[in-house]
């Protein structure tokens, strides 16, 4: 627990290694959720977007490409035909959910973040554990969209495709706003009902009889139990009006 209090507090104290060095407005309440418990830390995040880049054809987008737009609202035609008159490479339109990673404490705190971002629709969520013994839990889907738009600066599609695209897109981004709110509302019911199961898991310890009066009620409830089971097992034994059936009974046991 030290440990990752530790780890927890080093990692916050870092820079924003984002472009915007923010956070993503709706990703932003549900990191300061999960931060403000002790068993969680949030690692990365985007609340999801439309991104216009212009790459140089290699495939490795990452490395090299140039954003010629991005917006994590619905967006229009006429941005992304601005966009494309700025292009010189091959340009990639995408359209990127809602991804969270949280460094987890333990393992049973990683699973409840399983539960509800499956629960929400993010079905590529999963759980990795570093050699450290460091816990990952990634929130994902694939609730998403990639299509190549021009090779070396020229256009390989229509207008009328591209106002298609944009459309699909922002219905897209509709759906993963949505989900969001449903992770967001899910997560708090969950932990709220993890404090109320913890409050009621009260050490024996605690209990003002001490433990000698707690194992002399413990006895005595295990005798009453055994009393039942005793009469129960008696009324199934009692001999019952077929005579011949229970003597048949009898005699294959006998033989």
């Amino acid at each position: 627990m030290a440990a990752f209090a530790r780890r927890k507090a080093q990692w916050l104290a870092r820079p924003d290694p984002s472009r915007k060095r923010a956070l993503d407005a709706r990703a932003a309440e549900l990191v300061r959720l999960l931060n403000a418990r002790e068993c969680f830390c949030s690692a990365s995040s985007c609340d999801g977007r439309v991104v216009v880049m212009d790459t140089d054809g290699t495939g490795i987008q990452k490395k090299n490409c140039t954003w010629l737009l991005v917006t994590h609202d619905p967006c229009v035609k006429g941005d992304v035909m601005a966009a494309l008159k700025k292009a010189t490479g091959d340009v990639v339109f995408k359209f990127e959910p809602f991804v969270l990673h949280v460094l987890c404490r333990g393992l049973q705190d990683a699973q409840l973040l399983h539960s509800v971002a499956i629960d929400s629709g993010f079905r590529n969520s999963g759980i990795t554990v570093g050699r450290g013994g460091k816990i990952t839990m990634a929130v994902r889907s694939t609730h998403c969209l990639e299509v190549p738009l021009s090779h070396k600066g020229r256009l390989m599609v229509s207008e009328e495709y591209i106002e298609f695209l944009v459309h699909v897109a922002n219905q897209k981004m509709e759906e993963n706003i949505r989900r969001i709110d449903r992770f967001h509302k899910g997560l708090e019911r969950a932990l709220e009902a993890a404090d109320t199961l913890q409050k009621l898991c009260v050490p024996a310890d605690t209990f003002p009889e001490g433990p000698e009066k707690s194992h002399s009620v413990y006895v005595r409830r295990r005798k009453r139990q055994t009393a039942q089971e005793q009469a129960e097992l008696s009324r199934e034994l009692e001999p019952h009006d077929d005579t011949e059936n229970s003597l048949g009974l009898f005699a294959e046991i006998m033989i």
